[in-house]
């Protein structure tokens, strides 16, 4: 990144600063009035009587100037129109017979090796070392015991472990809806190479975008991905990327909130989950600022941090650490500094 661009980083982040001391978003023209919960009602004593200090028993209701508090915007819908190219359900009945199986023997299939080849993004991918991501997958489910399970007659989940780098970690998955021919697989480990640790990557061939969050993608792989996560010990949070039929990695953002509460898939609705919503920001930023240094780059690697994040987190401490809402206030900020990141790249189209 040039010394140009990273003095314009830190400007807006300036500017930002100062627009949030007015009480407005940055890149906003007004307040999203749909977005904030109204000030609660302060109770307050009435002051003591001739100095008698039992005498205020009775309260009064005052309703006090305050900063509303932020609320997560919903997610997006889902989106079957991005996904292209999808498979015939005819030509994926014959899962059905696997269900049970292991996934390594499911894996070793030679109708379902030429088919799940076909649907995985060849490109260059670092783990460990670079490695073609079709390679990685096999790596992680090749021989592995987990059972092939089918939820519903239609939902495909496939899983397992690498173990050629016990100190990455390493797993892995595919998910197939048998009924609209859909494919969609994930790669999770814990890099060494300066990229954020750990690194949650989901892929498909079928889809080619520029911007891409949870919420486009089908409601029941979100489920069956953080069931994923339980089951073989990955972190709900982390860093996320998305790489579809193009040679490039972007970033997959959160755009689910862990404070729902019908959102049982994705983490506890209790005082927890406004801290998952700022790690899940966090993570945001930080893989954000790590593709626009590298490129986009399937397989990139480089150190972090940068001068411009490290200029950023601490105005974001300082602004944040007197309001009512430190964890909203903190939220919102990455999220918007999140999206100018993005916007460094001519190919970044933002949701409307």
């Amino acid at each position: 990144m040039s010394a140009q661009t990273r003095g314009c980083g830190f400007l807006q982040v300036l500017v930002f600063m100062a627009v949030m001391a007015c009480g407005v978003a940055w890149g906003q023209d007004a307040p999203d009035t749909q977005s904030v919960r109204p000030p609660a009602p302060i109770e307050r004593r009435a002051p003591a009587k001739d100095g008698a200090k039992d005498a205020a028993k009775d309260t009064v209701q005052e309703q006090e100037l305050v900063q509303p508090q932020f609320v997560m915007p919903p997610m997006a819908p889902y989106d079957k129109g991005i996904f292209q190219k999808t498979v015939a359900s005819a030509d994926l009945a014959f899962l059905k017979q696997f269900e049970g199986a292991s996934s390594g023997d499911l894996w070793s299939d030679k109708q379902f090796k030429h088919f799940v080849r076909s649907e995985i993004p060849n490109v260059m991918y670092h783990y460990g070392n670079d490695r073609p991501l079709p390679e990685a997958m096999d790596n992680a489910i090749a021989g592995s015991r987990a059972p092939v399970k089918i939820r519903d007659g239609r939902f495909v989940m496939i899983a397992g472990k690498c173990s050629i780098f016990p100190g990455l970690r390493g797993e892995g998955f595919v998910w197939i809806d048998m009924q609209e021919g859909i494919v969609l697989g994930g790669f999770e480990f814990h890099p060494s190479n300066g990229e954020p640790s750990p690194a949650m990557t989901v892929w498909t061939k079928q889809i080619k975008t520029e911007t891409i969050s949870l919420g486009q993608l089908p409601p029941d792989f979100a489920a069956d991905m953080a069931d994923w996560q339980m089951g073989w010990s990955v972190p709900m949070v982390t860093a996320r990327y998305f790489i579809g039929d193009e040679n490039m990695k972007i970033v997959l953002l959160h755009d689910e909130d862990f404070c729902a509460p019908a959102n049982g898939n994705y983490g506890p609705s209790d005082s927890d989950c406004e801290q998952m919503d700022a790690d899940a920001a966090d993570n945001d930023m930080t893989a954000a600022y790590y593709m626009d240094e590298t490129n986009y780059k399937t397989n990139a690697t480089a150190w972090m941090l940068g001068p411009d994040q490290v200029a950023f987190i601490s105005v974001r401490e300082r602004t944040c650490g007197g309001v009512l809402d430190p964890l909203g206030c903190r939220v919102r900020m990455t999220r918007e500094r999140t999206r100018v990141i993005l916007s460094r790249s001519p190919t970044y189209r933002p949701r409307k």
